[in-house]
């Protein structure tokens, strides 16, 4: 599967093997950068909105850069897809988290096996975010999705389940 995780982009001038290894350390010291400014957030405990901003605009340039060369699929781009998504939950923007969790799903469920709890996860996200969003059949749908997969995962009495299924009857 390493070809489909560190995807380029099909283009009529394939990038040259040097702009695909220099993308390869862009990705790479972008995502240490990040995580330096989301430890240094935590550590200081700044205001959060602020910060939250520059960390959402250093997923945003990144992806925008890794973009030309990176399908969507890679998994430098899921990455930063993954943080971006992170920020926007915090700051409680749903739609911009939904956007970025609809990009993930179908990768993931390639990338990942069929009862990975990292699918899992990010259905429930997903439902959760749809459901926010007053999208209910898709909520459903979601929900439901990470529910079979959990099932096979944690075994259909789960607690974890149980809560999800109550979710589902109180909307």
């Amino acid at each position: 599967q390493d070809k489909e995780k560190l995807r380029i982009c099909k283009l009529n001038d394939p990038p040259s093997a040097q702009t695909v290894k220099d993308m390869i350390k862009y990705a790479k010291n972008v995502i240490e950068e990040f995580r330096r400014a989301k430890h240094y957030k935590y550590i200081l405990c700044l205001t959060l909105t602020p910060l939250a901003c520059e960390l959402l605009e250093i997923c945003e340039l990144s992806l925008d850069k890794m973009g030309v060369v990176f399908e969507d699929s890679n998994v430098y781009m899921l990455h930063m897809m993954y943080q971006a998504m992170g920020v926007c939950l915090y700051v409680q923007d749903w739609e911009g988290a939904l956007r970025y969790g609809q990009k993930i799903i179908r990768p993931y469920s390639r990338h990942y096996p069929s009862y990975s709890l990292n699918v899992a996860s990010m259905w429930l996200k997903l439902g959760r975010l749809y459901m926010a969003l007053k999208n209910r059949t898709a909520g459903v749908k979601a929900l439901k999705r990470a529910i079979a997969i959990m099932e096979v995962a944690h075994g259909k009495d789960h607690p974890y389940i149980s809560e999800i299924k109550k979710e589902l009857e109180d909307h």
